[in-house]
């Protein structure tokens, strides 16, 4: 069951990239402290040796994925939206599902390894979506001031 957010539609707007990017980085600094966190914890588990391999990496990108999927599905936030006044959601104005958060991860992934041609996309695109929005049948919105 889909849970509507409070806001109207006429309400919301869609946000620029330069919103979107300033929200990107300041969770990108959040993704590397939790990264931070792992590689501490690894270390003590391995008896104060160094860690890496397949292993570590596959913690770290579930890691990175448990994050944006809790807030996203939970919140419809991340901290770094919640700073720039962003919200995602479904094109219907509800909570996204967890389905949906796991296809705009891997999606936004694709998108920054095609050197951020997906995000670009929604200068071109009629109604301001990225790769990750249409793929995932989500959308980001610009919250009104309270």
């Amino acid at each position: 069951m889909s849970i509507p957010f409070p806001e109207q539609e006429g309400e919301l707007r869609q946000p620029s990239l330069m919103r979107r990017f300033a929200a990107m980085i300041y969770d990108g600094f959040l993704v590397v402290a939790i990264w931070m966190c792992a590689g501490f914890a690894a270390v003590g588990l391995n008896h104060g040796e160094a860690v890496s391999g397949p292993v570590l990496q596959t913690v770290l990108f579930l890691l990175t994925f448990a994050f944006f999927a809790y807030f996203w599905v939970r919140l419809g936030q991340t901290l770094g939206m919640q700073a720039w006044k962003l919200r995602i959601q479904t094109l219907d104005g509800c909570h996204i599902s967890l389905r949906q958060a796991l296809i705009r991860f891997m999606t936004a992934i694709l998108s920054f390894a095609c050197f951020g041609l997906g995000f670009f996309w929604m200068l071109f695109s009629a109604n301001k979506a990225t790769w990750h929005d249409s793929f995932s049948e989500t959308q980001i919105v610009l919250l009104p001031k309270n």
